[in-house]
This record gives structure tokens, C-alpha cells and sequence, in this order.
């Protein structure tokens, strides 16, 4: 059985019953925040990928609430050496700029909710420029 991606053009709220398991293909050019239900250890695994490269904006992927922080790490590569970035303490948001964080045509990141307050991140980013780490702590 084979699934098709579901596409959102605009800032979402991803909802376990229609974005777990599936792949959400961001085709925004101007960007679109994309907001994570709240972490609760529910395993439910969340891919999202990049199908138009941001041009302007940012295409962003955010945890619910304050409590919430992503554990892990991507890669950001413009060239075949790249960089690891891992996330940090406080890690909540992942900001992709369609240059130097990510953003490009086919970067991916995936997430896992493991725990209450905590999702297991990967990813792959392809960027332009020198690489930057993606991650931040933005939500409050």
C-alpha cells in the first residue's frame, strides 16, 4: 500500500490523526509554520519535507507549548562536507531560511514524540551558503 504525501501550503497545526505516520510535503515558497501537537510519548513519528524551496519567509517547524523541546540532530549541507547541528537544552523550533538553515528543495526532518515534553529529531537540510544551525528556542 503506498500513500501520498499531504501538502499544505499555508501555516498548519499537525494533528496526530491525519499528519503521524505520513509525509507533510511544505510547498510554500513565502514559508508557512508548521506547529507540532503536544508531546505526550505517544511514539507517533511526524516527517516533514521541503517540496518548494523557500524563497522568502521561513518555513518553520514549532513544539506546542514552553514545556516542550526537541533532542537530536540534522545535517546542513551545501556541498558534501556539511555540518552536524545538534539541538540544544532548549531547542523548540526549527527555522528553515531556504539558504544557510535549511530550506532548499528535498530537506527533511523528522520527528518522534518519545516522551511528554520531549521530541526525537533527524533530518537531512539542504542549504546554500555556510552552513547554520536551525534550531532555536522561539516558543514561549
Amino acid at each position: 500500500m503506498s500513500y501520498k504525501p499531504l501538502v499544505v501550503t499555508a501555516s498548519t497545526t499537525l494533528r496526530a490523526d491525519t499528519h503521524a505516520g505520513a509525509v507533510t510535503r511544505v510547498n510554500a515558497a513565502a514559508g508557512a509554520t508548521l506547529t507540532l501537537p503536544a508531546s505526550a510519548g505517544t511514539g507517533d513519528v511526524y516527517t516533514i519535507e521541503i517540496g518548494t524551496t523557500v524563497t522568502s519567509n521561513n518555513a518553520i517547524i514549532a513544539v506546542a507549548n514552553a514545556t516542550d523541546v526537541m533532542e537530536g540532530a540534522v545535517s546542513v549541507a551545501t556541498d558534501i562536507a556539511g555540518v552536524t547541528c545538534p539541538t540544544t537544552a532548549t531547542s523548540d523550533t526549527i527555522t528553515m531560511n531556504g539558504s544557510t538553515k535549511g530550506g532548499v528543495l528535498g530537506s527533511h526532518v523528522v520527528l518522534q514524540d518519545v516522551a511528554t515534553g520531549f521530541w526525537k529529531v533527524s533530518g537531512a537540510l539542504v542549504a546554500t551558503g555556510t552552513e547554520a544551525t536551525p534550531f532555536s528556542a522561539a516558543v514561549s
